[in-house]
């Protein structure tokens, strides 16, 4: 959040929520105390939370941000508006698209691109259903609910690249540049968005390179598009929404793969990557890390001594 650092949140939850809470504190070691009038207080790091018989509920703390955005809201609430703008569906969403990835980070997995158009009609429906940075929301079965919902108000106005890893690995020995890889991928979704929607008269994506690498990568349409790009574009319903198909579209190919190699694979590109690695590379060896895994990540080089993968195994 910017600005002043939120210290204290008080919210209402109903009994079945203050309980499915307790649980999952419970879960992850946090300490309880009795307190009057209340249900329950819970202990954590830098943050306390009381659940009142009311069913007032009450978080201070150093760690109130965090534990409202990435434990109650998406775990919880199953809402999305801490952090954001007050009464953002009273200002006016002018048509424009939004744009963003998922998978670009993770060692294993796709890299997913997707863009999606929101006007006056469906911007304020997009904000409605609850649309925010799909990194802020923790369950999978929510990304999957958010993205049924998107595709029913956005109707046929997305659309989405899926790059899974045998696709990305050739197409990074093509152009040899992350930055270059995710503007060829932007832009494919724009020329795509602009097939359905010919009218929209500029895109919004994060900043992730210089913006002229994406106009470049644009065909005859998408020249003629306003493009723009800011740091945490993700607060615009475009593409937030856009942030949120882009990772349904990971998390099926995330599921994919376990269904192929028997294994459950872990995001990002930390120990449990590293130790599913070696599992990977002990069962089926090197080349199998070209259907499954992004072969430029440090993380290949770690577990294989960067043995070159042949054109026989990136099939």
């Amino acid at each position: 959040m910017a600005g002043k650092k939120v210290t204290s949140y008080v919210c209402t939850v109903t009994p079945e929520q203050a309980d499915a809470l307790r649980e999952l504190l419970d879960r992850r070691g946090w300490e309880f105390r009795q307190l009057q009038y209340a249900r329950y207080k819970a202990v954590g790091d830098k943050v306390n939370v009381a659940v009142y018989n009311s069913g007032k509920l009450t978080v201070q703390g150093g760690g109130t941000e965090d534990f409202v955005s990435f434990i109650l809201e998406p775990e919880i609430l199953h809402t999305f508006t801490f952090g954001l703008d007050p009464d953002p569906a009273d200002e006016p969403v002018e048509p424009h698209g939004g744009i963003d990835e998922s998978g670009k980070g993770d060692f294993f997995g796709p890299l997913c691109i997707a863009g999606v158009y929101a006007d006056a009609e469906t911007g304020p429906e997009l904000r409605k259903l609850g649309c925010c940075d799909s990194k802020l929301i923790k369950s999978p079965k929510k990304i999957l609910e958010l993205a049924k919902g998107i595709r029913e108000i956005a109707r046929d106005q997305y659309a989405v690249v899926n790059l899974p890893p045998e696709t990305y690995n050739r197409l990074y020995d093509k152009i040899g540049n992350l930055n270059r890889l995710l503007a060829w991928g932007h832009a494919r979704v724009i020329e795509n968005l602009l097939e359905k929607v010919p009218e929209c008269p500029r895109m919004l994506s994060d900043k992730f390179a210089d913006e002229s690498l994406i106009k470049r990568a644009l065909m005859t349409r998408g020249k003629q598009i306003r493009m723009e790009q800011r740091t945490k574009a993700e607060s615009d319903v475009a593409v937030a929404a856009a942030s949120i198909l882009a990772r349904e579209q990971f998390l099926r190919g995330m599921e994919k793969l376990s269904a192929e190699f028997g294994e459950t694979f872990p995001k990002g590109a930390g120990p449990l990557v590293r130790e599913t690695g070696a599992r990977i590379l002990e069962k089926h060896g090197p080349g199998a890390f070209a259907r499954c895994a992004k072969l430029h990540f440090k993380t290949y080089s770690e577990l294989t001594g960067g043995i070159p993968v042949n054109e026989e195994d990136r099939r």
